[in-house]
């Protein structure tokens, strides 16, 4: 088996559908297994991929929602392929991408994982990649609003515009492609992330191997980003929790205090300014939420 592809479903039963049609469509030349671990869905996912896809697919239920990285984790555990893809349900597949992502993992030893280039709906370039690791440069970036990254990386800081690999500090989770033998070496997810950092934690491993990420840009996925989950203030404050996690894992000691300093600065001018203009209520009160609470996430 060359790729197993892994779908992580929580009640995106539409989106997921859509998904793995695309797989379907536009996979050729390359054997390839489709498995679909089920976070604990009231959307009938399970009735609704036997009828469409009978035993094209492998289908995991779990008794509840352990989250993103443990659920791929139990996916793992069944796969056959070669090469793992962690696949977001809201992706669909604008081309080949499985073989363009397996083969060039094939083909380079040093390789340990690899990602495509990501669009929004509108064919758009989207956040397919980051250069740097989360920590101190990549703090003062986003105050930036990517200024300092674009003058350093150039243009290709988050989406490829070359037409050639290129190595970066990690791929987003939507697309991420593994090869199975470094995922055995450096373990699948860390269990301590429920959603949102488990992606850049396993690049981390996957680094501290001696493996190299790459942006290849001939695979081209959409993702509707925040398709597969609610984008409202409590999944802003697991995202704002696993950020906090992240940092207490990688870095100690002052570097870590001034990472801190420097985001709670961030959030501070964030909230005021959203506190002002009142724009959009749902933001005024997740920065609230951040402002006074950010010492326990």
């Amino acid at each position: 088996m060359d790729v197993s592809v892994i779908f992580v479903n929580y009640n995106t039963i539409s989106l997921l559908k859509a998904a793995v049609d695309s797989v379907f469509e536009h996979t050729k030349n390359i054997q390839f297994e489709i498995i679909v671990v089920d976070n604990n869905s009231n959307d009938n996912s399970e009735i609704i991929l036997k009828k469409h896809y009978g035993d094209k697919i492998r289908y995991m239920k779990l008794s509840e929602n352990i989250g993103f990285g443990r659920a791929n984790n139990k996916g793992m555990e069944i796969a056959k392929g070669r090469n793992i893809l962690f696949l977001n349900p809201d992706t669909i597949l604008l081309n080949n991408a499985l073989k363009f992502l397996s083969d060039f993992l094939d083909h380079n030893e040093n390789a340990g994982a690899c990602g495509g280039n990501l669009y929004q709906k509108d064919l758009s370039p989207n956040f397919s990649f980051m250069r740097a690791t989360p920590g101190f440069l990549t703090e003062l970036n986003f105050l930036t609003k990517n200024f300092l990254f674009r003058v350093y990386f150039g243009k290709s800081y988050e989406f490829n515009f070359t037409e050639k690999p290129l190595k970066v500090a990690y791929v987003t989770g939507a697309d991420m492609m593994v090869k199975a033998s470094v995922l055995k070496e450096t373990g699948g997810f860390d269990p301590d992330f429920f959603m949102y950092y488990e992606e850049t934690e396993l690049s981390n491993r996957i680094n501290q191997k001696g493996y190299s990420i790459y942006s290849i840009p001939q695979a081209k996925i959409i993702h509707l980003e925040g398709g597969s989950f609610s984008c409202n203030v409590n999944g802003q404050e697991r995202a704002l929790k696993s950020r906090r996690i992240y940092m207490q894992k990688k870095y100690k000691n002052k570097v870590l205090i001034y990472l801190i300093n420097i985001n709670y600065f961030f959030i501070c001018l964030m909230g005021m300014a959203w506190y002002f203009t009142k724009k959009d209520k749902e933001k005024v009160g997740f920065w609230k939420y951040s402002i006074k609470n950010f010492n326990s996430i």
